[in-house]
């Protein structure tokens, strides 16, 4: 059995009634409808039509209610929750839904809806919260983004622009305290600022489960330099297990479809607000209902087709450049994003997850007070339910470091990427981190 000090624990959510979601059921937490979300010193679980926000201070480790957030979900088509993350700016932390019509929802931790746009028609697989920091070593630019997953689409919204809504909702209600009444009918999308965003078909091998945008790439040969950016995804779905892309952020390489794409929107906007103008209908007019935005450019790079294996889950490295992929036949495949190559196969992991966290080993540190990164090396922690165990292997090919023994009904989680810290200074480096939420205790842990 593993030392005791190699966990740390912070709190307990035992204290909370949380029989509605299913707790003190044994493998509540297995429960596919159940989706959980952490951030620091709180802790967002969401079923198919609710989230609850719980809190707890370091000193006491005891959770407690902070807000029930219940969306305005549509019962003729059987909405429900389908993702669930947190959004950090700073001081500023809200909850990003995801839901199984396509609509991307954005709520205080008051519980107020902040945002509702339409990314696709189609159930939200995922929503991914990153970002790329700049590495000495390599020559590698930064971006932040939030990455939402539909079946066979990808929709990708820059970090600064989500910002900037945040950031004038918040102004704009510092002095609305009064206005506690609201109108239904301003729930709807047309009532909220429309975030600009790209969307992709990466269909192209097939219907996929999961995906992410790995970073930004070089432009194909023999094409026109532009200004724009080209960004690789990795996609994972039944027909291919892997499957690479190359996103074009331009919808056309057009000269005049360019000009179009920008013209005519703007002239149809103008004619429209001087017709409201001059022709006033006595009777109110009808919402228009929302479109789906045409798909960008996605060019297929590589698939890896081995039937009968099925990718299942992907997780990134902080910088992008590796994947970790679990599959049906429960192997677990490490992917390098820039080569477009399996780099280390592991076999025998059935159901597992996987989350990458750095390792200290620079011993020299530990007393100093400040954190730097090339004291950190990158590991994977790879959770084997059926085994009872969580393992940590060193990135790419190093050995087994550790081996912690992890209770039945257990969920290995990771808080969120919190905007703003790829420009944080190196000697404040604050490393990944694995936290353990016992479902049976309502422990939660941190590793060391």
């Amino acid at each position: 059995m593993a030392p005791r000090t190699h966990l740390t624990d912070l709190g307990s959510i035992a204290n909370v009634d949380l029989t509605e979601l299913g707790a003190g059921k044994e493998g509540w937490l297995d429960n596919p409808n159940l989706l959980c979300a952490l951030d620091t010193n709180s802790l967002a679980i969401a079923n198919r039509y609710y989230i609850l926000v719980l809190e707890w201070s370091n000193a006491s480790g005891t959770a407690s209610f902070r807000v029930k957030i219940r969306p305005n979900l549509s019962p003729i088509e059987a909405e429900y929750v389908s993702a669930l993350e947190w959004l950090v700016f700073d001081d500023i932390r809200v909850i990003a839904i995801g839901t199984s019509c396509g609509y991307f929802l954005i709520y205080s931790l008051g519980g107020d809806l902040i945002h509702k746009q339409l990314v696709y028609p189609g159930r939200i697989l995922r929503l991914r919260v990153r970002g790329t920091k700049r590495d000495i070593t390599e020559d590698t630019s930064s971006f932040e983004e939030v990455c939402v997953v539909i079946a066979g689409i990808i929709a990708r919204f820059d970090g600064s622009d989500l910002q900037k809504v945040l950031q004038k909702w918040y102004q704009e209600t510092q002095n609305q305290f009064w206005n506690s009444i609201k109108d239904p009918d301003e729930e709807s999308e047309n009532s909220f600022t429309r975030i600009p965003y790209q969307v992709w078909n990466v269909n192209g091998y097939g219907s996929c489960t999961d995906a992410a945008i790995t970073g930004v790439m070089s432009p194909p040969l023999l094409e026109l330099q532009s200004s724009d950016r080209y960004y690789c995804a990795v996609t994972i779905g039944v027909d291919a297990a892997i499957s690479a892309f190359r996103l074009s952020e331009d919808r056309s390489r057009s000269f005049v479809g360019a000009i179009l794409s920008k013209v005519v929107p703007v002239t149809f906007s103008t004619i429209a607000s001087f017709t409201k103008l001059v022709w006033r209908s006595q009777q109110p007019a009808k919402k228009p209902e929302p479109k789906p935005q045409p798909f960008a450019r996605a060019l297929p790079l590589t698939c890896l087709k081995d039937h009968p294996r099925k990718g299942e889950k992907l997780t990134l490295s902080p910088s992008g450049t590796l994947a970790a992929i679990t599959d049906s036949l429960g192997r677990i495949m490490l992917l390098d994003t820039r080569a477009l190559v399996v780099v280390r196969l592991w076999k025998g992991y059935r159901d597992a997850s996987c989350l990458f966290v750095e390792r200290l080993v620079n011993k020299e540190s530990i007393g100093s007070h400040e954190r730097v990164k090339n004291n950190y090396c990158l590991c994977l922690a790879i959770h084997a339910p059926r085994k009872g165990i969580v393992e940590i292997w060193q990135m790419r090919t190093g050995p087994r470091i550790l081996t912690i023994p992890c209770p039945k009904g257990s969920k290995i989680l990771q808080p969120t990427y919190r905007f703003g810290s790829s420009t944080v200074s190196e000697s404040s480096y604050k490393p990944l981190e694995v936290f353990f939420l016992n479902g049976d205790s309502g422990q939660l842990s941190r590793l060391n």
